[in-house]
C-alpha cells in the first residue's frame, strides 16, 4: 500500500477572505460594450507608464489627476472624457458612490508580459473602482502583519469590476503579476475635497 497522499486527497488550503471595503462583480458590461470601448481607446493619448524615473511595461492615458515630478496626485481641471462616460455610469451604480465623486480615470495598456508591483494608491485617492477588459488577471493584495503578510487574490475576469475603499484601499497594498495576453484596465478613483 503506498503510504503517500493523492494529490486530490489533500485538504485545500484556507482561502483567504478578501479585505474589508474589497467589492467584486462580474460582468458590469457586456462583451459588445467591451469591444466598443476597446475600439474607442485607440484614439487615447497613451504614453508610457513613468514613475519616478522608472518606467513600467504598460502604457497609460489618466485624465483629471496626474503625478508631478516628485510621485506627488495633482489635479488637472481636466475632464474624464466622454468615451469613458457610459462605463463611469456603471462604475458609480456599482460601488454606490456619486458619478461627480470620481474625479480620475485611467486606462491602462497591458500589453503581453506586463504587470504591476505591490503598491498601495497614495492619497488623495478615497476609494479605487476599476474595470478589467479583454483577458482576466490575478489580482493580488497584502497587508503586513506584525513579521508575515496577509495575502488575498481574486481572478478579475474580463468585463468585471472591483471597488478598493475603507481599509482595502488605506491598509493592503494590490499588485498584478504579468499578464498572457492584452489587457486592458480603467481605474476611476475619488478624489477628497
Amino acid at each position: 500500500m503506498d503510504a503517500q497522499p493523492l494529490l486530490f486527497d489533500l485538504p485545500l488550503a484556507p482561502k483567504m477572505p478578501l479585505p474589508e471595503g474589497f467589492r467584486y462583480q462580474d460582468n458590469l458590461i457586456t462583451a459588445e460594450e467591451e469591444r466598443d470601448l476597446v475600439a474607442r481607446f485607440q484614439d487615447l493619448p497613451f504614453k508610457p507608464y513613468e514613475h519616478l524615473g522608472y518606467f513600467g511595461n504598460r502604457r497609460i492615458a489618466g485624465f483629471g489627476w496626474r503625478q508631478d515630478d516628485d510621485g506627488k496626485m495633482i489635479e488637472t481641471g481636466e475632464p474624464i472624457p466622454d468615451v469613458l462616460a457610459p462605463l463611469l455610469d456603471k462604475v458609480a451604480a456599482f460601488t454606490g458612490l456619486a458619478r461627480d465623486a470620481f474625479r480620475h480615470a485611467l486606462v491602462t495598456e497591458y500589453s503581453p508580459g506586463a504587470g504591476i508591483g505591490w503598491h498601495r494608491d497614495r492619497p488623495p485617492a478615497v476609494a479605487i473602482a476599476g474595470v478589467s477588459l479583454l483577458s482576466p488577471c490575478n489580482f493580488r493584495l497584502r497587508r503586513k502583519v506584525g513579521e508575515t503578510w496577509r495575502r488575498a487574490s481574486i481572478i478579475a475576469a474580463p468585463r468585471s469590476a472591483y471597488l478598493m475603499s475603507g481599509p482595502a484601499r488605506s491598509d493592503w497594498q494590490h499588485s498584478i503579476p504579468q499578464v498572457e495576453a492584452m489587457r486592458y484596465s480603467v481605474t476611476f478613483r475619488t478624489v477628497a475635497r
